[in-house]
């Protein structure tokens, strides 16, 4: 079986030139998760070695529908770097990435750690705010194909995320599961969602997060932002296009591409 430096390695250079690989997982069907975490922890790593800064995490497939398309039963999750944090306001550069897509999310600023085991209450009394955001995915597979290892193995797609200009304390909010978001391309709108399609509720996401590294005697730390997961499918973002996402309480956050 292909090893995690190897894996981590052929991601280096495909994010780094732009140019998409196959899914490991064609070659080496047996690529667990382990090893995928592992791969992942080195693609990661080499952005610190080479000056970046964890400041974060993200979720993936935290919605029913995206884990039965994937055929799995579980969220995944990837760790979110300084260079990841896109200025507010500035238009998206897609000479950075291969072939980025969007999606809205729900992002929480942690005002301590998270401890385990945690809870949807316990998360909520951690946070600091919460704010509007768009995930700029950017797979380095061909065609955004690929399996759940390979996925993990990429730093769950991360490539940019974006935030909006209102911060609110979860107080200060309607339940976060009822929480609106229109999601418009150029204008129109193309799907509408809702806070409870990521696990219930957004906090449970970054609960089982919390429980998850907490086995590996890791934790969510004070001052890092969590992606609670995309509540709609995510859109292709071309030359000149423009995605917003309206959430009730939290104001629009737009991605602009260039």
């Amino acid at each position: 079986m292909i090893d995690a430096s190897s894996i981590a390695a052929d991601l280096i250079v495909a994010e780094r030139e732009r140019k998409a690989i196959a899914p490991f997982t064609d070659a080496h069907p047996d690529l667990d998760l382990d090893t995928a975490y592992a791969a992942q922890r080195e693609f990661v790593r080499s952005k610190v070695d080479a000056g970046d800064r964890i400041v974060g995490a993200k979720l993936g497939l935290t919605s029913r529908a995206k884990q039965q398309a994937m055929g799995v039963d579980a969220p995944l999750y990837g760790q979110v770097t300084a260079s990841m944090l896109a200025p507010f306001g500035e238009p998206v550069d897609l000479d950075r990435f291969i072939h980025p897509r969007v999606e809205p999310e729900i992002a929480f600023l942690l005002a301590r750690d998270v401890e385990a085991p945690a809870t949807v209450t316990s998360v909520l009394a951690a946070t600091d705010t919460v704010f509007a955001a768009i995930d700029v995915l950017d797979s380095r597979y061909e065609n955004f194909r690929f399996t759940l290892p390979d996925v993990v193995a990429d730093n769950a797609s991360a490539a940019a995320f974006l935030l909006g200009p209102v911060a609110k304390r979860p107080a200060e909010l309607v339940d976060l599961r009822l929480m609106g978001c229109v999601l418009r391309l150029d204008g129109e709108v193309v799907i509408t969602a809702a806070g409870a399609g990521v696990m219930g509720h957004p906090a449970a996401s970054v609960a089982w997060l919390a429980n998850r590294l907490a086995e590996r005697g890791e934790r969510l730390r004070a001052g890092w932002l969590v992606f609670s997961g995309g509540l709609t499918a995510p859109v292709p973002l071309t030359p000149g296009s423009s995605v917003t996402a309206e959430f009730d309480g939290l104001g629009t956050v737009e991605a602009y591409a260039r």
